[in-house]
């Protein structure tokens, strides 16, 4: 059984470990409400313009741009979007995990990482890294998002890669958050993705897609605009994921921590008591041997 003194250090060791784990759950809460607003705000915008583009697209007929055909690479561009910082549960692993069981192979996968947790993660696994923009997730800029696209669209028009998706967490509420992985190029018409009742509902318009000057020109315009703004809108949603995740752990760190220190407490009450029962003890022995 362990000394009183051993459990006292343990369970002070503890008390200071749950200090810090509610400051942490704070500071969470804090920039939860704050990075929650913006996401919230901002989904609709980022929602409204991939189903435009693919509305564009699906009425665009036959035309032509580098942005809508298959360059002959077979291999795939993949922005990972995860944390700068740990003690956020599951949440980078979540991210990872979208990678790794798709079944690719990693010899043919060049990583465009936002997070430092999701690049060590996936180095360590043997994907090569090719681009590390891990301080655009610390305070989202669209700036830096025009600035990732823009990479990895240059990679793709020079025939580097044949395709680019985004691994991100899509924040759906405080406590769900769900890992996604998304094809941006080549860009998706959205020819045949509905079901019946959705077609029912509403119905497809076959009128055809007028350009001003020239669709090449327009699509030339819109496509890296649309995977500007989606890495954007992926960058708001991590970062309300990656604080709801936190404040979560948290939070659970906490509790388990008070658990902890009631189960010390008692083991602490008991030992005391035992020394209390044996120097009793002592004492009347004592006594009884002088008498």
């Amino acid at each position: 059984m362990a000394s009183m003194r051993d459990i006292k250090r343990r369970k002070e060791s503890i008390q200071s470990t749950q200090q810090i784990t509610k400051a942490m759950k704070l500071v969470s809460t804090v920039k939860l409400q704050r990075a929650k607003s913006r996401a919230e705000s901002a989904k609709p915008y980022f929602e409204k313009m991939i189903e435009t583009v693919q509305s564009i697209l699906g009425k665009s007929g036959e035309v032509r741009h580098p942005y809508l055909e298959d360059n002959g690479s077979e291999r795939k561009a993949v922005i990972v979007v995860t944390s700068n910082r740990g003690l956020a549960g599951g949440y980078n692993n979540n991210v990872v995990k979208q990678i790794l069981e798709t079944g690719w192979d990693k010899s043919t996968i060049d990583i465009y990482g936002i997070g430092l947790k999701g690049i060590e993660a996936l180095s360590r696994r043997g994907y090569r890294i090719v681009s590390d923009d891990s301080e655009a997730v610390n305070e989202p800029l669209f700036q830096d998002a025009a600035e990732i696209g823009k990479k990895v669209l240059d990679a793709y028009l020079a025939g580097q890669v044949g395709e680019i998706y985004l691994a991100y967490t899509m924040f759906k509420n405080t406590v769900v958050h769900v890992p996604q992985l998304l094809r941006l190029l080549p860009v998706d018409g959205g020819d045949g993705a509905g079901t019946d009742s959705e077609e029912k509902d509403h119905p497809v318009r076959e009128a055809p897609m007028n350009y001003e000057p020239e669709a090449e020109e327009a699509l030339e315009m819109i496509i890296p605009r649309f995977i500007s703004s989606t890495i954007y809108g992926a960058l708001i949603e991590a970062v309300a994921s990656e604080n709801g995740a936190r404040m979560q752990a948290m939070d659970s760190a906490t509790s388990n921590a008070e658990d902890m220190i009631s189960a010390l407490s008692l083991a602490f009450n008991r030992a005391r008591q035992g020394a209390i029962t044996q120097e009793l003890t002592e004492i009347i022995s004592g006594a009884e041997a002088l008498n």
